[in-house]
């Protein structure tokens, strides 16, 4: 077993995992501190070191908010159970789990890029355990990035400073951490040219930024976008602003270092990192991607159907009652109004799809109601046959019962015990059918991981259900419930309605 390696900066021991057949390797630097003159900075190299790095234990998590025990929170109910964990500023580090014997070995390799909305979350939360995956001859890599304004914000005098990468710090750590794997990866038994990212809900937002960033040509070979593909649907106030231009980000920048007390680039990089964060949580902004056109060049969800993205094979999903979309309207008549704006000519048809004859609001309502992350897969899957793209794609819906007291459906993230098989970290009292879907959709990802096809031998040595990739003429996935069943449904009415919609809207040729 490697439990001893030696990357660019020096060497690295690592420990055996609960399987002494894997070898963990955690908190391994993959740039410089991005404090002092290095905050708000792209990410540095690191620094050389003596001796050998015990990679022991994780790293400090990126500065965020600190995440408070609450029964009444699902989402710190399910993982914030280490309120007091360490976090730093300092916090550019990643982890390693491979079950390599030899550094020949060339096996795949899967980098990880967590979720939490681009202002908290990290890589050391329980279900994010690699072992199991690394079992299936995965080298399994998970890293931290900067958050929030850490990771974010934008000013003119950083503008000036760097016009080569004045923004998205956050991003430029998940693709510095990816080149540091494409180096140093062969190390720990790795393939360089067989990598795959991944990530879910804003870490797969971040994986299509990344897909669509013209700074990473070669850098991988295949992706996974989990809950993290997002599109409007309907007119909507109350969701934050994913995405700004960066003059727009440099007048927030602006108004938030006046929030701070102090008025030039210097002074906000010597203040203390602690009160930088306070400062942020009671400035309560959303800080996220920005379109700097040297990393990010443009809304990604557009550039993937224009085909202005790396061509690499993609699995796409979500859980089955995750982000619905509804009109925002309040009375029949709204409804209406909303539709003759959004549809024009054709608002009759949506009308008659969501039963607005029936005099029924809740009714109307229900019917309009359609999962917005599904439309927008449903688009990019139309788009990548008509633009003749007609890259693998792969599509899954995960619609497990979930058990427990708080009866929670398929909430958002609720998957990722699943994929990444670590149900016995989690307090919910899952049994044998849950277990075996968890077996089978790492071997799916494991499958996909090694060469672009999920297809293959689960572990009892039987095939898996045999799962196609997604076209127009099929647009079918996989289903995750009591097992894994390839579903053979076309979308529904309203869904067939608002896609087709979308490419009148946009003026995109679609042969549907």
């Amino acid at each position: 077993m490697l439990r001893v390696v030696k990357v660019e900066n020096g060497t690295v021991q690592g420990l055996p995992a609960a399987d002494p057949r894997i070898t963990s390797f955690k908190g391994i630097p993959f740039a410089a501190p991005p404090v002092g003159e290095n905050r708000w900075r792209a990410p540095q190299p690191a620094e050389n070191w003596d001796g050998v790095l015990k990679a022991y234990e994780y790293s400090p998590i990126p500065l965020q908010v600190r995440q408070e025990l609450d029964d009444n929170n699902i989402y710190t109910r399910e993982w914030a159970v280490e309120p007091d964990i360490a976090m730093d500023e300092d916090c550019l580090y990643l982890n390693v789990w491979t079950p390599a014997n030899r550094e020949d070995e060339k096996l795949p390799v899967y980098v990880w890029y967590f979720g939490g909305g681009l202002q908290v979350g990290h890589p050391s939360e329980m279900e994010f355990d690699g072992e199991r995956i690394a079992r299936r001859g995965i080298v399994v890599v998970t890293i931290n990035y900067r958050l929030n304004a850490f990771g974010f914000l934008c000013h003119p005098e950083i503008t000036e400073e760097a016009p080569e990468a004045p923004a998205n710090f956050g991003h430029l750590d998940q693709q510095a951490a990816t080149r540091w794997v494409k180096r140093n990866i062969a190390a720990f038994g790795g393939d360089p040219d067989n990598i795959t990212i991944g990530g879910q809900s804003a870490g797969g937002g971040s994986v299509m930024n990344q897909l669509t960033s013209p700074q990473n040509n070669g850098l991988f070979q295949r992706a996974i976008v989990q809950s993290g593909l997002f599109t409007k649907l309907y007119p909507s106030t109350r969701a934050p602003k994913f995405l700004r231009d960066l003059e727009e980000a440099e007048q927030e920048g602006i108004q938030f270092f006046d929030f701070l007390g102090v008025s030039s680039l210097a002074e906000a990089r010597k203040l203390d990192a602690v009160y930088v964060r306070n400062k942020m949580v009671e400035y309560q902004a959303f800080w996220g991607t920005v379109v700097d056109h040297k990393f990010s060049v443009g809304n990604a969800f557009e550039l993937f159907l224009q085909n202005k993205r790396w061509l690499v094979p993609v699995m796409f999903g979500h859980t089955s009652s995750e982000f619905f979309s509804i009109p925002e309207a309040a009375t029949l008549e709204e409804v209406h109004a909303m539709a003759v704006e959004l549809f024009g000519d054709h608002a009759n048809a949506f009308l008659e799809l969501c039963g607005y004859s029936s005099g029924s609001l809740e009714e109307v309502k229900k019917k309009a109601s359609v999962s917005g992350i599904e439309y927008a897969i449903r688009i990019a899957g139309q788009a990548n046959a008509d633009t003749g793209a007609n890259i693998p794609l792969y599509y899954y819906n995960f619609d497990a019962e979930i058990p427990g007291w708080d009866n929670p459906g398929t909430f958002h993230s609720v998957d990722l015990w699943f994929f990444f098989e670590t149900l016995a970290k989690c307090w919910r009292p899952f049994v044998g059918k849950h277990y075996d879907l968890a077996r089978q959709m790492c071997n799916y990802w494991a499958n996909f991981i090694r060469d672009g096809d999920p297809n293959g031998k689960d572990s009892t040595g039987e095939d898996l259900p045999h799962w196609e990739p997604y076209t127009p003429n099929a647009p079918y996935g996989m289903r995750f419930a009591d097992q894994a069943e390839f579903f053979r449904e076309q979308p529904n009415d309203m869904m067939k309605f608002l896609v087709k919609q979308y490419f009148k809207e946009n003026r995109l040729v679609s042969k549907s």
